[in-house]
């Protein structure tokens, strides 16, 4: 069936877009008419290109799935499923509620595909973008089982748990980030407007100027002479880094730096150990075989050195092997994870052992995050502070000097 995408007005007189699927543009506009909507242009989803700043739509690659909005679609799918709806119905409802056009047109798609005969995991595998390969078999094993309603349950949960993970760490790093942006930018517009101002009333003076004001006179010099070489030289080193994370030795390199760096590093072991048991007992919960999951999870952790132990351990596990022993040889897992997965298989309770140590590393980030903020802020504060204070004591320096003579 095919999806249109449409601009009209509804019945408050406000102008809303958004897509919608039926078999013609006709009955497109009657099943909008029947909702309110007088539409002012209808069509096929694709079939323009261009950019609307009153709607939602947008190029291709500005389009995109947000978690939050993919765990809400899959709790409410579940809900409808608990409420005895067909899931080819439930995914219908859910097509007309949907505001996220990508959103709309997958779960669109997705009805027709299901009210031919696919299966669903089947039918989403043909939006790799929006439901990856977690989602994916997470849902194949809920339909092999029979249990999909309680499988999208665990999967709304954990959705809604990395959304807010992400959102957590991301606000509390925002800080720190500003304030670097802006601190820099503000020492650039000091050394290369102001300063040079104040300072050129000491170019004429014979006096022997303090070291501080003559570094500084420097400094200001190169930055008013070469500022285009400063930015120049930060795009060059941005794209460096970025061509060698994508090489798989500078991947490898970089993650292995990042578990290792000062103050931060451990924050990241914890996150991807947090998402490696949560994930794990999530697949294991919802009935996916122990070596798939593990193929699944060890590319959810997002650094190699880890994934790269994940991957041995699955190859041990392959051939007879427990889990806690091939962990335990790789050194990245600390001994408390390893003592309580091994518990987990000697009592047949991997899964509830796997939650618990990941309930425990969401406390260990939340108390991380917490401490990193408080203690940034005023690190944060006290280097803008010093470098100020340099300035300002570089400028005074020479005054004083000359007040002297």
């Amino acid at each position: 069936m095919p999806v249109f995408a449409y601009k009209g007005i509804d019945a408050r007189g406000k102008q809303v877009s958004g897509v919608v699927d039926s078999e013609n543009d006709r009955a497109a506009r009657l099943k909008l008419r029947r909702s309110g909507i007088f539409t002012s242009e209808i069509y096929v989803e694709g079939s323009r290109k261009g950019f609307s700043f009153g709607g939602k739509e947008g190029p291709a690659f500005l389009q995109r799935v947000k978690t939050k909005e993919l765990a809400h679609m899959t709790r409410q799918l579940a809900t409808l499923l608990g409420a005895n709806i067909p899931l080819v119905d439930a995914l219908g409802a859910l097509a007309d509620q949907i505001e996220n056009p990508l959103l709309k047109k997958s779960v669109s798609q997705i009805k027709d595909k299901v009210k031919e005969g696919t299966r669903l995991a089947d039918a989403m595998k043909a939006f790799p973008k929006i439901y990856n390969d977690l989602y994916i078999h997470m849902i194949r094993a809920g339909e092999a089982s029979g249990a999909l309603e309680a499988v999208l349950g665990r999967l709304a949960d954990f959705t809604e748990y990395q959304a807010m993970l992400k959102s957590k760490v991301t606000g509390a790093m925002m800080y720190p980030v500003i304030m670097g942006v802006v601190g820099m930018a503000l020492m650039l517009f000091l050394l290369i407007s102001v300063v040079p101002k104040i300072v050129s009333i000491f170019e004429d003076s014979e006096a022997i100027l303090p070291l501080p004001t003559r570094i500084l006179m420097a400094v200001s010099s190169f930055a008013q002479n070469y500022w285009w070489l400063i930015i120049l030289s930060m795009a060059l080193a941005v794209y460096l880094y970025r061509r060698y994370a994508k090489t798989a030795k500078g991947r490898m390199k970089i993650d292995k730096l990042s578990l290792k760096a000062p103050i931060f590093g451990e924050l990241f072991r914890k996150i991807a150990l947090s998402r490696f048991s949560r994930t794990l007992s999530t697949l294991l919960r919802s009935g996916v075989q122990l070596l798939q999951a593990l193929d699944i999870v060890k590319n959810v952790v997002n650094n190699m050195v880890l994934n790269e132990a994940i991957n041995n351990t699955q190859h041990s596990v392959k051939e007879g092997e427990s889990i806690a022993e091939p962990l335990k040889r790789s050194g990245q897992f600390p001994p408390m994870v390893i003592h309580m997965i091994a518990v987990g298989e000697k009592t047949g309770g991997l899964e509830t052992m796997l939650e618990k140590v990941a309930d425990t590393f969401d406390t260990e980030v939340d108390t991380t995050v917490s401490t990193m903020t408080t203690l940034l802020e005023p690190l944060m504060i006290l280097v803008m502070g010093g470098v100020v204070s340099f300035i300002v004591l570089s400028i005074l320096l020479p005054i004083l000097k000359m007040s002297e003579l």
